[in-house]
């Protein structure tokens, strides 16, 4: 898939504010300074299309891009500095829990995890969360370029049987850096794998 447009749409609080349409949406999102609004603009090549900062949880509302002037990449606000919901609501945000549980239009969600750290509970519970939402989604292994590949392999090992114990089949991975550009055409293609099966 190539990308030849990219714009951002709109910002909405809520689910009964998202704009009413059909096109077939894809959601990212993971832990606070994980590395979405880079790897957002990395997949645009367009490098202030979603806005990067070093301030953990800039992004506070569901944000719209459409891309090729037919599907939607949704910028979710990150899940890492809120407090997580010991009930079976994942209480980190709800705005983005109505999102998520839902969307109609919604086709994948990308979930980033750092690939440089050991599992993290918080990303474990989001996704033991997220698999009661019956969306399909997609592990992204970020910031694979700040160690050896053999260490992101190390670590993505691990991370992945952690959700063994819970999951009889595991969902996808893919490893990126926005640095060097890895894995951004494995997303774009799973993203239009899904375009491509829904016609």
């Amino acid at each position: 898939m190539k990308i030849k447009s990219a714009v951002f749409e709109v910002s909405k609080p809520d689910l009964k504010s998202c704009p009413n349409w059909n096109r077939p949406e894809f959601a990212f999102i993971g832990r606070s300074n994980v590395g979405k609004s880079s790897l957002i603009n990395l997949l645009a090549e367009k490098r202030e299309l979603a806005m990067v900062s070093d301030t953990p949880g800039k992004t506070k509302l569901i944000n719209f891009f459409i891309m090729n002037g037919s599907w939607c990449l949704v910028d979710l606000p990150g899940y890492g500095y809120a407090n997580v919901s010991k009930q079976a609501r994942f209480g980190f945000n709800e705005a983005v829990a109505d999102y998520l549980e839902q969307r109609e239009n919604l086709r994948c969600v990308f979930v980033l995890v750092d690939s440089r750290l050991p599992p993290q509970e918080i990303d474990v519970e989001f996704l033991r969360w997220l698999g009661s939402c019956r969306t399909p989604c997609t592990l992204v292994f970020t910031k694979a370029d700040k160690q050896s590949a053999t260490q992101t392999a190390a670590n993505v090992k691990v991370f992945m049987a952690k959700l063994t114990a819970w999951r009889e089949e595991p969902p996808a991975f893919i490893v990126s850096s926005s640095k060097t550009k890895s894995g951004r055409m494995e997303i774009l293609k799973a993203i239009e794998s899904y375009l491509t099966s829904q016609g």
